[in-house]
């Protein structure tokens, strides 16, 4: 029943908007017309093949998308995407955030932040009979999902047999199926360029999210292996990864009215959710997260004001934290004038209807759908319990809970060890240990801390963590010096401020961690037992709502299907192929008409020499004597920079190839505009645009600004 259901709804594709649905390869078929009738060249049956051009050449860094560019292992991607590489190789005395940084050769390049990766999907394959086993489909709560936990296990560990690659499943439609991702791991990523704040960030928080956009979103790394081809760590003896596909430069412009897709790995959209979901993420969650963003914004920068390394320190953060803070507020915003949650609400109460005007319908859905409601709402009020909770706790002692988790998992057979403590993770974990060292400052980690603990500890004690309070010494009515003298003396009892020293724990015995006198550690193992029941009762709660939701879902692409609608899985990360035209917008959130491009001339009225808007004056020289050679847009007359497209993207794109009829490389999507944010939860098809930086923009500013030469040979541009 499960596969008939999903391959009726994968044929039944074709009823949904060219531009809407961010589609599986192996949907493709099935919108094999509307590709056509959109302009595709290239034959749709080709986007199936993953390790055949293009797709063979799309990569994931594990956050954002990218792609191979040249023969010799240069990836393309968004400027912030690169964002934390060159901010962790920028020092007060080389600042290359604010200058750039341009590799001129092999030799110059510079290893990316710990824990970089670069992933080039190799295979999809259907494992749901594999994870949810005859066995497993009759068990609830903590047994189903330390089931399912196994399974998903023995599938990866089978899978990364074949070294240097690293197996994921994923779960679609609500748990409903399950697909086994095989990517190779290219573990030594090098930073090779990225333009000056004044161009990758041009009009930084101002303009994210915003049309009209002259930011040069870009930014490239460089994949590298061992001698023999093999994924490796980082060693001055790698060479760079030879790609078996890389994109080749578009022959000609882009221009209005073309096709485009986007070929990347979006992170999460919520099209499926249920209307509870919609008005407590609405009602609350963002609203909320809107909040605390604002005051740790506020917080980082009167803490990092009269000290710039801090500063570098937490400018990833910053930048991330802004790119959320704006992100969740628009929605809210589109979201107040929409009547999304009466529709969703309509949509759901049709959905109930449908099934109970069937008795076989009603006896196979009907309890599953009351059950998932109501573990909704049990998952809801505990998020919203523990919500200062979780952001009440210093990073070291995170850091010394996940040491002290992994020194009780590693006593156990890797098998039976929890699922991000096995042995292929430990790479990842030493890496998140060494970032510390450019991304933590003890002063700003005690200062965000201090401001959720202190709405944490105001809460009633029966909505507080009995065995938290206990390692922090929080008591009802304490006053809040007594709080922050308390929080104090738990950061002055612990040494993980040292670098070696953190690293020191990894590896060490549990026997050793309850030896210790650090307050860090001390508080880990204080707080490992009654974490450990905790996440038993999650687990419990999950495996139920695993069940319920999958069996939720199986009912609405039924209910969908009978009413012939498309049912595309909602993003998760995995790989996704997304099209539609080049386009503007008759009216814009402003009231205006919103034109397709963008152009330099642009950048240069918007500069102001400082602060978010200070272009380069080696770029505005160039502007202003019109030095555009070939990269000129004849209709323009001038260099576009960049353009929107009715594209269905979300986080995770950026960074994302954009892609013309013919499948040649035309530019990078990396953000969408304010008022279609909403389209993660509710598409709406005529106002979603996103944004991509013009790839003629990009090599004008590499061939007349930063001089990359070097780069633009490798890339057959010259």
């Amino acid at each position: 029943m499960q596969k008939t259901l999903i391959a009726l709804a994968i044929l039944s594709a074709s009823a949904a908007h060219a531009d809407e649905g961010m589609w599986m390869p192996q949907q493709l078929p099935q919108v094999a017309k509307q590709l056509k009738a959109a302009g595709l060249k290239l034959d749709p049956a080709t986007l199936t093949k993953l390790t055949e051009f293009p797709m063979g050449a799309i990569v994931s860094l594990g956050g954002c998308s990218a792609s191979f560019v040249s023969p010799q292992g240069l990836v393309a991607t968004n400027h912030h995407c690169v964002y934390g590489s060159v901010a962790h190789n920028s020092t007060p005395e080389r600042d290359l955030l604010a200058n750039g940084f341009l590799a001129h050769n092999l030799g110059e390049e510079l290893p990316a932040a710990p824990g970089s990766r670069i992933f080039v999907t190799k295979a999809v394959t259907n494992v749901s009979k594999d994870v949810v086993t005859a066995e497993v489909a009759k068990l609830s709560g903590k047994k189903r999902s330390d089931a399912i936990e196994k399974n998903i296990k023995a599938i990866q560990a089978s899978c990364e047999q074949d070294a240097g690659h690293r197996c994921t499943v994923s779960s679609y439609y609500g748990g409903l199926e399950y697909y086994l991702i095989k990517q190779l791991e290219i573990r030594d990523v090098r930073l090779v360029h990225a333009p000056p704040a004044g161009v990758g960030k041009f009009g930084g928080d101002t303009d994210n999210w915003m049309w009209p956009r002259h930011t040069g979103d870009y930014g490239f790394y460089r994949a590298y292996v061992s001698k023999d081809g093999k994924a490796a760590d980082y060693s001055k003896d790698n060479v760079p990864y030879i790609p078996q596909h890389y994109l080749k430069l578009a022959k000609e412009g882009s221009k209005e009215g073309d096709f485009v897709m986007v070929l990347g790995y979006p992170g999460r959209t919520n099209r499926h959710r249920l209307p509870s979901e919609v008005a407590f993420t609405f009602d609350w969650s963002y609203p909320a997260f809107v909040k605390s963003s604002a005051e740790s914004l506020a917080i980082i920068a009167d803490t990092t004001k009269d000290n710039k390394d801090t500063a570098l320190k937490y400018a990833s953060q910053v930048a991330s934290i802004n790119n959320y803070y704006k992100n969740r507020q628009g929605m809210l915003d589109s979201y107040a004038g929409s009547d999304m949650l009466k529709r969703k609400t309509a949509e759901h109460e049709a959905l109930k209807t449908w099934i109970n005007a069937n008795p076989a319908r009603k006896a196979e859905y009907a309890g599953d759908i009351e059950l998932v409601e109501k573990l909704i709402a049990q998952r809801d009020a505990e998020t919203q319990r523990d919500y200062f909770l979780s952001s009440s706790k210093p990073r070291l002692l995170n850091t010394a809970r996940m040491l002290y988790r992994l020194a009780n998992e590693n006593t156990k057979p890797d098998a039976e060890r929890k699922a991000g403590y096995q042995v292929r993770d430990v790479p990842r974990i030493k890496a998140s240990v060494a970032a510390l060292v450019r991304n933590y400052d003890e002063k700003v980690d005690q200062a965000l801390v201090m401001n959720s603990l202190s709405k944490y500890a105001a809460q009633p004690a029966a909505q507080r963590s009995a065995a938290f309070d206990a390692v922090i010494g929080i008591k009802d009515g304490m006053s809040k010096a007594d709080l922050q003298a308390a929080l104090e003396k738990l950061y002055a009892g612990s040494k993980l401020g040292d670098a070696a020293e953190r690293s020191s724990w990894i590896g060490k015995t549990p026997a050793d961690f309850k030896a210790s006198n650090d307050s860090f550690i001390q508080a880990a193992v204080a707080l490992y037992e009654p974490g450990m029941k905790e996440e038993a009762e999650e687990e419990e709660l999950g495996g139920k709502l695993q069940q319920a939701y999958a069996n939720y879902m199986k009912a609405k692409i039924a209910f969908m299907q009978s009413k012939g609608q498309a049912v595309y899985p909602d993003a998760n990360s995995t790989l996704r192929v997304t099209f539609g035209k080049i386009a503007g917008r008759d009216h814009g959130a402003d009231g205006t008409t919103w034109k397709a491009f963008t152009t330099v001339a642009g950048v240069a009225a918007k500069a102001t020499g400082e602060g978010e808007f200070n272009a380069p004056k080696a770029q505005l020289a160039a502007i202003k004597a019109k030095d555009f050679g070939k990269y000129v847009d004849p209709i323009l007359k001038s260099v576009p920079v960049a353009y929107l497209a009715t594209l269905d993207i979300t986080g995770g794109n950026s960074g994302s190839a954009a892609l013309n009829a013919k499948g040649e490389w035309i530019g990078l999507a990396f953000d969408g505009t304010l008022d279609s944010i909403i389209s993660d939860w509710d598409f709406n098809k005529a106002n979603t645009r996103d944004i991509q930086v013009d790839l003629r923009y990009i090599l004008w500013n590499m061939k007349h600004v930063d001089h990359a030469d070097n780069l633009l040979k490798e890339m057959n541009a010259e």
